[in-house]
C-alpha cells in the first residue's frame, strides 16, 4: 500500500510537516511496511513557506527588511528545492502579527517590507516567486511594496507618496520607468484565495480594514484612497480596475501585484499543489490523508485539504481527512471528494492541552484509522 500524506497545518498545534509525520507514525503501527510519501501542504496562507521547503528540501533566507509600522524586522522567505523558486509570505514582514493590537492603524501601516524580500530574492537569482498575501496589516493598496522595487507614486505636493494608506487620495501620478527590470523576466504567482474588488461594500477598506484596526472613519479615508489609485491607474494605463476580482485582497496587494507587477492571482492551494508535484505522486498511490486544524462548511470553499481531495479524485483515489475539530457544516467536504472525516479528539479537554497534545492525538487517530483498514481488508478477504 502506498500512501500519500498530505496535510495543511495544525494552526497553534503543528506544523503540516509534524502532522505528516505523526500521520505516517500512526499507520505503521499497524502496516510496519507501508510506503508513505509525506507532502506537507498550505493554501497560501500561514504556514506556506514551511510546508514548502519541507517537501521539496529547501531551506530559509533571513533578511532584515521594513515592517508594517516602518520598524526593521527579520523575515525569512524560502527557496524550494530546486533552487529556482522562492516562497514568500507577506506576513512575513507586512503582517498584522508584527503590530501590537493597541498600534494597528492601516493609514500609517506599508507594504515596503514585501518589496524588500522580493528584491532579495531577485538578487539571488531567482526567477520564480511565489508570494502569499494572506494576514497583512496593510491597506496601502500594494503601493509600499511597488515603492521597494523601483516604482514611483508622486503626492499631489510633488513628493514620494509617503508609506500607509493615509495619503493615496493624494497620488497623482505613477512612474514604473524604473521598476526592477529583473521583474519582466520573473514569474511571479500570487496566491489569493479571496475574490474581492478593489474598492466598494466588498472591498478592499470595507472588509478588511476593520480587522487591521481601521475605525470608520478610517474605512472612509481609505476607500476614498483606494478610488483615487483606480483614477491614476485608469488614466494612466487605460485599465479600470475596481471591480477585478481579487483585486481588494491583502489591502490591495492583488491591484499592485497583477496590474502594476504583472503577475498572475491563482488559488493558493493549486500553486502549492503544482510546486510540490502532487499531481505525479497521485498517479502511483492507492489512499491520500490529508486534514487541516478545523474543518467544517467553510473547508469546502477553496481550502487545502479539499484541493487535495478534488485532485486525488482524477485518479480515483480515496481519500481520508483527519481534524482537530468538526465544524459546522463539515459534511459538504464530502460533495468535494473526501470520503471519510475523522476528529483526533479522543476527549473532551482545555484548548491549551488539547493544542499541546495534537501531535500525539493525531497519531492516535491515524493508527486507529489504519486498524479500521486492516479490518475491512480481512472482511472483503
Amino acid at each position: 500500500m502506498r500512501i500519500v500524506i498530505a496535510p495543511d497545518s495544525f494552526k497553534e498545534s503543528m506544523s503540516a510537516e509534524l502532522a505528516a509525520a505523526a500521520v505516517e507514525r500512526g499507520f505503521r503501527e499497524v502496516f510496519p511496511l507501508v510506503e508513505c510519501l509525506r507532502l506537507p501542504i498550505a493554501d497560501g496562507g500561514e504556514g506556506t513557506v514551511d510546508a514548502l521547503i519541507d517537501a521539496t528540501g529547501g531551506h530559509k533566507v533571513y533578511v532584515l527588511v521594513t515592517g508594517p509600522l516602518g520598524q526593521k524586522v527579520n523575515a525569512c522567505y524560502g527557496v524550494i528545492g530546486d533552487g529556482d523558486t522562492a516562497v514568500i509570505e507577506m506576513a512575513a514582514a507586512s503582517g498584522l502579527m508584527l503590530v501590537p493590537a493597541d498600534k494597528r492603524n492601516p493609514l500609517q501601516a506599508t507594504s515596503y517590507g514585501t518589496g524588500e524580500l522580493i528584491r532579495h530574492a531577485l538578487d539571488q537569482g531567482i526567477r520564480h516567486i511565489i508570494l502569499g498575501i494572506g494576514g497583512s496589516a496593510t491597506v496601502d493598496g500594494g503601493i509600499g511594496m511597488v515603492q521597494a522595487l523601483g516604482g514611483h507614486f508622486q503626492h499631489r505636493d510633488g513628493h514620494e507618496l509617503p508609506f500607509g494608506g493615509g495619503e493615496m487620495a493624494q497620488l497623482v501620478a505613477i512612474d514604473l520607468h524604473n521598476l526592477d527590470p529583473r521583474l519582466a523576466q520573473c514569474r511571479l504567482e500570487v496566491a489569493c484565495d479571496v475574490d474581492n474588488p478593489l474598492v466598494g461594500s466588498r472591498g478592499a477598506a470595507a472588509v478588511f480594514g476593520p480587522q487591521k484596526g481601521a475605525t470608520p472613519e478610517m474605512v472612509a479615508q481609505l476607500e476614498q484612497g483606494l478610488n483615487q489609485l483606480a483614477e491614476v491607474i485608469k488614466a494612466s494605463m487605460g485599465q479600470d480596475i475596481r471591480a477585478l476580482p481579487g483585486g481588494g485582497a491583502a489591502g490591495g496587494m492583488g491591484i499592485a501585484t497583477t496590474v502594476l507587477l504583472k503577475g498572475e492571482l491563482k488559488p493558493g492551494i493549486d500553486i502549492i499543489m503544482d510546486a510540490v508535484q502532487l499531481r505525479s505522486a497521485f498517479a502511483t498511490a492507492d489512499l491520500v490523508i490529508t486534514g487541516e486544524g478545523r474543518m467544517d462548511s467553510q473547508t469546502a470553499g477553496g481550502k487545502a485539504p479539499t484541493g487535495v481531495a478534488m485532485l486525488a479524485k482524477e485518479f480515483q483515489l480515496p481519500v481520508i481527512a483527519l481534524a482537530g475539530v468538526l465544524g459546522e457544516g463539515v459534511e459538504a467536504v464530502y460533495e468535494q471528494g473526501i470520503d471519510a472525516v475523522f476528529s483526533i479528539l479522543p476527549r473532551l479537554d482545555s484548548l491549551d492541552r488539547v493544542l499541546a497534545q495534537g501531535e500525539v492525538n493525531l497519531q492516535q487517530c491515524a493508527r486507529n484509522v489504519a486498524q479500521a483498514i486492516k479490518i475491512g481488508q480481512k472482511l472483503v478477504n
